[in-house]
């Protein structure tokens, strides 16, 4: 580990105002990122006896290697670009919050013509408005199922849309009365944005007034003696009821707030999150995390910067209410009240109902804390064994902390295409998984290895990673957006955290282990691609499936492990999954090689033009009984790609001469 004072800025240079600071490692990576009122203040406690340090604290300065800031102009700012930079770099030191399950969620996507509800989990996409969390996947159909009686909205995928539509009769939802049937014409996109609408107001807690108006509307049926109607419109209200009564009221008043409660021991704290709207509990969610040096009011604002960051406004309520207030409470405010738009307040209840609502949250807390103490406990102990028995038996100079694995998929030397899967601290990081398309695959994995270890590796020897001066001398400024960068889709050097664009490279750090499916040939071909690029610093082994044995370059018999080793299982699972996941890309690699269109080889006619056709006649046999002219009205498909179009698809040689329908090509 690194000596704090080699690189410790020099006196006077770090500034006193508010900012944003990071620290990295040797390698150039982010692994720490806070904001601080007076930098100077906050970075020199850093440098102060490292032993009166907090143990993670401490770890964390001797793994850096250079010290970073940028200058803002407020503390709102400060945290705006702190939560970007966390969000950006995920760095390791600190604190992460970790859903302990996957939680779905009502979703209703708001930004298509035709609006769909319908049951969603992972990351929030933009213009989808989200309802939840809920606990179970079969607790959102039950209520969907309830309120499309009253609200039928559109439920099913693109695909059975599409097709109702091209056939010109709608779904078996659509004869019972639980869909409009936008597909069919039976209403305008107008009207069935309307019922989205009135939908999403409904479960965002606005739902008095719509129990009022049925009531009212069958009443007038009645009075009219249309008792057909207001039989339908009684069970519609029926229907309303039940959907409501799925969530107790919690709060008078139509309350919209978020409840947070936590518990916490010396080493873990467990996060419970209930969502009130319109006075009753609409979802609930939960995050373990590890404490460091933070205090409780330090872990209270991330948490809340987490959790808000990506809402849209509908998202945040007008009350915040949590067990400890977060440090920077008037920013935290400010900050959620301009995601809002309207005043937003975080405070800590005292007494009421609004307590006696966090005392049950907080109950939830430590049950959720005792079941991951319980489920983690041995895993924990199960990882560090492993990765402390693979240090010893291969000679490691450290513990294998992030390990890569790579795998070759074909068929007979089709379609090759190799996988690259992350285990950091024994648990696998999909975010860092790579796959690759092998550029000359001849059917020779050892060959196809060599490539793909090349494409990963090459860069790490030929690109100097930045020195402090050079970070900073693009880093500093006096105002910050807080927005931040997409994603770099091309191979940037390892070595540098961020490319010439100022956006994160694909491939983070170098691994202190490289696994490779296969024996001695493979492992020689993996060494033999390391050593031809320079990378004389990451060891390499093989993971043969026969006999389970592990190969080392070099050595002219294998490692043998107990079949009850922590160090093997773990390696197993790490040669597995990128087995699996070259598999996977395999498979969809080979499906999209054996789908062939009659719109294929056609010159001129790529895929974007193939698009805009089908989507504007439907389907290739509508776009066979088309005209030339017709198919000119298509965006992009000009007067001459037109005439070769309708030959190709009917079939008339003598409407394009000299042409080859088949290939395109020109014949004399």
């Amino acid at each position: 580990m690194a000596d704090p004072s080699t690189y410790r800025p020099r006196p006077g240079e770090i500034p006193t105002e508010p900012g944003v600071y990071r620290f990295r490692d040797a390698h150039g990576r982010v692994i720490y990122v806070g904001k601080a009122i007076s930098l100077r203040s906050r970075l020199n406690s850093y440098f102060q006896d490292i032993s009166a340090l907090h143990p993670r604290t401490r770890t964390m300065v001797q793994t850096g290697a250079s010290v970073e800031w940028t200058v803002v102009r407020n503390e709102v700012e400060a945290l705006q670009l702190e939560y970007a930079w966390i969000k950006e770099y995920d760095p390791r030191f600190n604190v992460k919050y970790r859903d302990d399950k996957s939680y779905p969620y009502l979703a209703v996507t708001m930004g298509e013509e035709f609006p769909r509800a319908q049951v969603m989990r992972g990351d929030k996409k933009p213009g989808t408005r989200y309802f939840g969390p809920y606990a179970h996947a079969w607790a959102i159909r039950e209520t969907l199922d309830q309120l499309l009686r009253v609200f039928p909205m559109r439920t099913c995928s693109k695909g059975v849309f599409n097709r109702a539509h091209q056939v010109g009769r709608p779904c078996l939802l659509g004869y019972i009365d639980k869909c409009a049937a936008p597909c069919v014409g039976w209403v305008s996109p107008e009207e069935h944005r309307a019922i989205a609408e009135d939908f999403s107001d409904f479960m965002a807690g606005n739902t008095g007034h719509f129990v009022k108006d049925l009531e009212r509307r069958m009443q007038a049926a009645s009075k009219e003696l249309d008792f057909e109607t207001a039989a339908r419109l009684r069970d519609d209200i029926v229907a309303l009821q039940r959907a409501l009564e799925k969530s107790a009221v919690v709060l008078p008043d139509a309350t919209d707030a978020d409840i947070f409660a936590l518990a916490d021991d010396e080493l873990e704290v467990a996060f419970q999150l209930f969502h009130v709207r319109g006075g009753r509990v609409r979802g609930q969610r939960g995050w373990v995390s590890e404490k460091g040096a933070e205090q409780l009011a330090d872990i209270v604002e991330h948490l809340l910067l987490q959790v808000y960051g990506d809402e849209s406004r509908e998202g945040v309520p007008r009350e915040v209410l949590v067990p400890v207030a977060p440090s920077g409470r008037a920013n935290l405010e400010a900050w959620l009240s301009e995601l809002r738009g309207a005043r937003v307040e975080v405070r800590v209840p005292q007494r009421g109902d609004k307590r006696a609502l966090l005392e049950t949250v907080a109950r939830n807390a430590q049950q959720s804390l005792a079941r991951h103490k319980v489920a983690r406990s041995g895993d924990l102990t199960a990882r560090s064994q492993a990765l402390q028995e693979l240090q010893e038996v291969l000679d490691l100079d450290e513990a294998p902390l992030r390990i890569e694995s790579f795998d070759i998929s074909h068929v007979q030397g089709s379609d090759v295409v190799g996988s690259m899967v992350v285990f950091e601290d024994g648990l696998p990081r999909k975010s860092e998984y790579r796959r690759f398309i092998v550029r000359h695959g001849t059917g020779d994995d050892t060959a196809a290895m060599h490539e793909v270890l090349t494409r990963r590796f090459r860069h790490l020897v030929t690109a100097p990673a930045p020195t402090e001066s050079d970070v900073r001398s693009g880093e500093q400024s006096d105002a910050v957006s807080g927005e931040q960068p997409d994603a770099t889709s091309g191979e940037q050097p390892i070595g540098q955290p961020v490319g010439p664009d100022g956006r994160p490279n694909r491939f983070a750090y170098p691994p202190n282990l490289v696994v490779v499916d296969g024996g001695l040939p493979q492992v020689n071909a993996a060494a033999a691609a390391l050593s031809e690029i320079g990378v004389t610093d990451v060891s390499v082994i093989g993971l043969a499936k026969r006999l389970e044995e592990i190969w080392v370059p070099g050595q002219e018999f294998p490692v043998i492990l107990p079949r009850t080793s922590e160090g093997l299982y773990l390696l197993q699972r790490v040669r597995d999954e990128a087995h699996r996941f070259a598999n996977t890309f395999h498979r969809q690699r080979r499906s999209k090689s054996m789908t062939v269109s009659r719109l294929d080889g056609i010159p001129g006619l790529g895929p974007a033009r193939q698009k805009a056709l089908l989507r504007a006649f439907g389907s290739v046999r509508r776009m066979e009984a088309a005209t030339v002219e017709e198919l000119t009205e298509v965006s992009g498909i000009g007067p001459a790609l037109a005439v070769l179009v309708h030959a190709r698809l009917t079939g008339d040689q003598a409407r394009v001469p000299g042409v080859n329908l088949a290939t395109g090509e020109v014949v004399d």
